[in-house]
């Protein structure tokens, strides 16, 4: 029985339970009232879920729907659902109705877990599916159960199955901003080998206290906050949705010690230095930046702004997730590197040439947490696993010390008259200037040099600028061959579900501007 506990990843927070029972484990703000779930509430609830979809006759290996919004069921959905071996997909919210059809029928869910408030489409999208077994949150669409009254009514104590270490613990898809979303297949031994991992060399306090506020579907918020806070017996602060002023208060009020986001979360927050100004943030130990490019300049801003240390974090959830990190003796990252590679797994950097390289190319990662391949697709993963080694497609440089910088997607470099520009470096560039307070820079098509930098800035508050001062700017500060050709000003960038700066629509959003047609001259 131990086993069945050990290597189960919906157990992850059971000695925590065991040890702080009464110990708050989530703040759920979410509703009109604070919500505080205690760790055993928490173990219990997870128990009668997983008791829950065994008597309703969901089998271990069986796939699970889950679109909800930041609440704190969510947890208990997410790793209810483990304990019994079912496989949660969580679905990303902001999707449209195409995409959460087509990832529900590619992973075969047999049931679902929605709050029809989360999804305009998400019920009918059920509905049309056929899934046998249907749980809701208020209000109940017509036909479906009632989550908390048939939560209410499962035993409150669940006897997990044997898993396999290989045993998928849950089946997240990748956003498809560049076409259908991919599967990624994560096992239970995987999963749990990284936060033991983390917790062996980086050991969290139990009075640490986090703030999640980036969607909880997206591994910012899982790695960041929800995995490694629960398994040490800290607590997480829950709040549904991204407000900058709101997120602020929230940080001061509930004494966060920890939090994170990506680097559209901490644009917005600079814009609100007033209240930052106003604040208690003595609590306040770190924060972390990641899942997208992060320019020094943002780190830098912010770290002034709050007056403690910063950290920029990389991660790709088919690649264990976390691998590069902090270095054990506590020498802090130059702001603009996410760290060194972790004690255990291995990195290795390569060249377009198949060639391994010190300096600069391709990051490849191997680690027990890397997945064992996308889910029906072979001819994917023959492209991006190698021998155990996962190819990211992330560009990235390393410097004497060990320290990885990262420099771009290798699909987002393009060349501009022979020259190879990465769109990471113009927005760094720009990023240096007073009045740009966020920038997204993309190509377009150019009638001599091929494609040219096109951006879009988002100007700082009191700070005026027009396109020919950007331009003239970069012009000084960098090479000319990457500096932008037209600069436009937007209120705000375009983000998808996870909160990232959205290229496509940016791409989109410039053609616009431009009338579709190419530019031409220098």
């Amino acid at each position: 029985m131990a086993d069945r506990f050990k290597d189960n990843l919906g157990y992850f927070f059971r000695d925590s339970a065991k040890k702080f029972p009464d110990k708050v484990a989530l703040i759920d703000l979410s509703g009109a009232k604070p919500r505080e779930v205690t760790y055993a509430e928490l173990d219990r609830r997870h128990d009668q879920f997983a008791a829950l979809l065994h008597q309703l006759g969901i089998k271990p290996g069986d796939r699970i729907a889950m679109s909800i919004s930041n609440r704190f069921e969510f947890v208990e959905i997410m790793y209810g659902a483990m304990r019994a071996g079912v496989v949660p997909v969580p679905l990303n919210t902001k999707l449209g109705a195409d995409t959460i059809e087509f990832t529900i029928q590619n992973s075969g869910c047999v049931a679902a877990v929605i709050e029809p408030q989360a999804n305009a489409h998400i019920a009918g999208i059920v509905d049309k599916a056929g899934l046998k077994v249907k749980l809701a949150f208020d209000p109940v669409p017509k036909g479906w159960m009632n989550y908390e009254h048939a939560l209410g009514g499962a035993p409150a104590r669940f006897d997990p199955p044997k898993l396999k270490p290989d045993h998928p613990s849950f089946l997240p898809y990748t956003s498809g901003s560049t076409g259908k979303p991919k599967g990624v297949v994560l096992t239970h031994a995987g999963q749990l080998w990284w936060i033991r991992a983390l917790q062996k060399y980086w050991p969290g306090d139990p009075s640490n206290r986090a703030l999640a506020a980036v969607p909880l579907y997206h591994k910012n918020a899982m790695a960041g906050a929800i995995k490694p806070m629960l398994n040490y017996g800290g607590s997480v602060v829950i709040l549904n949705g991204f407000e900058p002023r709101r997120f602020l208060t929230v940080l001061s009020e509930y004494k966060c010690s920890h939090a994170g986001g990506v680097p559209a979360v901490f644009t917005l927050l600079l814009q609100q230095k007033d209240l930052i100004k106003s604040l208690d943030f003595s609590a306040l130990k770190s924060l972390k930046i990641g899942s997208a490019p992060t320019p020094k300049e943002l780190m830098d801003a912010v770290e002034e702004a709050f007056g403690i240390p910063v950290a920029e974090s990389y991660g790709l959830t088919e690649g264990g997730p976390v691998m590069i990190g902090p270095r054990l003796d506590g020498k802090p990252a130059p702001h603009g590197s996410c760290g060194v590679v972790w004690p255990e797994g291995e990195v290795k950097l390569v060249g377009t040439d198949g060639t391994v390289s010190e300096s600069y190319g391709e990051l490849w990662v191997k680690n027990p947490g890397v997945t064992p391949g996308y889910y029906n697709l072979p001819e994917v993963n023959k492209q991006r696993l190698v021998d155990g080694w996962l190819k990211t497609g992330d560009l990235f440089a390393k410097d004497a010390e060990g320290f990885f910088y990262f420099k771009g997607r290798t699909d987002d470099m393009f060349n501009s008259g022979g020259e190879n520009v990465y769109p990471l470096e113009v927005e760094n560039l720009l990023l240096k200037h007073d009045a740009v307070a966020d920038v997204s820079v993309v190509p377009v098509p150019h009638t001599i040099k091929g494609e040219v930098p096109v951006a879009i800035v988002v100007k700082a508050k009191g700070v005026e600028a027009d396109e020919q001062a950007l331009k003239s700017f970069c012009l000084s500060n960098g090479p000319a061959y990457a500096h932008p050709r037209r600069v436009f000003f937007e209120d705000a960038l375009p983000l998808n579900g996870a909160g990232k700066t959205d290229r496509k629509l940016v791409k989109e959003r410039v053609m616009s501007l431009l009338g579709g047609i190419a530019l031409g001259g220098s």
